[in-house]
């Protein structure tokens, strides 16, 4: 008796899922049903599935197949609308993913009533992890203190967004939602299972690429691949200091891609018409948030179509660093901005739960908001 875990369908192209209905014995054309209700509909079971002859669902519910989709396990909610998300996979490993509602109070149905729809916000953002950890070792960042365990497949990937659409009750493209893959992980670390899913994510969950951002902690060789792709979302690559020792010291990848290396493939980035490239730079106190650090990084971002995300560390268990004060924040800001390089202080969401930037670590030490 086997004990292989089922193959999952989501995850899987029209394509391939043609050859899945053939193995059957249906139509093609039943490949393009399955397709439009698992990424479309995104059904949770094959019983759902109504468009497809009974036969055919008992007989994918009994085979080989699974959906093969994430459970959410446990749901934590901010006081500023933010939703995170622990989702279970079948091998018992966990992802975190984030809702971040916006606009209008920035407030979100709870999702308590049965088809409720949202309430109180215009646009949201999923944020999306592509790796069970991460092997970037970032020495601000709590994710890096998982180490990586795995990538996540493509499924994986889509599966995690269909679960938070379902659960906020919203359908793009009729509502608006942006995905950021900026979770836990490194997503050019996962390449090419994550240009499959924002592939199925364009053309079956019906989310437009200009309307997703990945983000890069610096894979040079991924970033030149990145721009070669005919259908890709935009590019944002973490910085975090304006000089290559300083930046070694916080990412131990620069010493592999150091600043004249990454700079180069940034300067080279094939930019689409009105398009920037974002730098994002985590202010840690007292250690990259000087006056100086920041007329280096004006230096450095000099004759790049770009904008500066600034981030003020979000700080959490096991992490060394402080959260520098605001005005050294605001102070970092105005150089950039007096260098005219376009710059904006990111807000903060769902820091109290630990949903904020570089805070994924799958905590569970949290009461639950009642």
């Amino acid at each position: 008796m086997s004990d292989a875990k089922p193959l999952a369908l989501l995850g899987l192209t029209l394509e391939e899922l043609r050859a899945v209905v053939e193995r059957f014995g249906q139509p093609s054309y039943r490949a393009r049903q399955l397709f439009d209700a698992l990424y479309g509909q995104r059904v949770q079971s094959a019983e759902q599935i109504s468009t497809l002859p009974l036969e055919f669902r008992r007989s994918l519910g009994a085979s080989e197949f699974s959906l093969g989709g994430p459970r959410i396990e446990r749901k934590f909610v901010s006081s500023d609308g933010t939703v995170r998300y622990l989702m279970a996979f079948a091998d018992g490993q966990s992802v975190e993913t984030v809702w971040m509602p916006e606009g209008d109070g920035g407030e979100t149905g709870d999702g308590s009533e049965a088809g409720a729809p949202p309430r109180g916000w215009d646009r949201a953002t999923v944020c999306v992890s592509s790796q069970v950890g991460c092997a970037v070792d970032c020495r601000f960042c709590l994710t890096a203190l998982l180490g990586v365990k795995r990538n996540l497949t493509a499924g994986e990937m889509v599966g995690q967004v269909s679960a938070v659409l379902n659960d906020q009750h919203v359908s793009p493209p009729e509502d608006r939602v942006n995905l950021v893959f900026m979770g836990m992980g490194e997503p050019f670390l996962n390449y090419e299972s994550f240009m499959k899913a924002v592939l199925l994510l364009i053309e079956g969950v019906g989310i437009p690429a200009s309307r997703m951002t990945v983000s890069t902690a610096g894979i040079v060789p991924r970033i030149y691949d990145f721009g070669a792709e005919p259908v890709r979302p935009k590019l944002a690559i973490s910085l975090n200091a304006p000089n290559d020792e300083l930046r070694a010291q916080l990412m131990p990848l620069n010493r592999k891609w150091n600043l004249e290396k990454l700079m180069m493939a940034a300067r080279e980035f094939p930019l689409r018409n009105r398009e920037k490239l974002t730098f994002e730079y985590v202010l840690l106190d007292q250690v990259n948030d000087s006056e100086e650090n920041a007329r280096e990084l004006a230096e450095l971002l000099q004759g790049v179509r770009a904008k500066v995300n600034l981030i003020a560390l979000n700080p959490g268990p096991g992490i060394s660093f402080a959260t520098p004060a605001e005005e050294r924040v605001e102070r970092f800001q105005s150089i950039l901005t007096a260098a005219r390089v376009p710059a904006f202080v990111r807000r903060p969401r769902g820091r109290d739960i630990y949903a904020a930037c570089g805070q994924l670590k799958r905590t569970l030490e949290l009461a639950e908001p009642g």
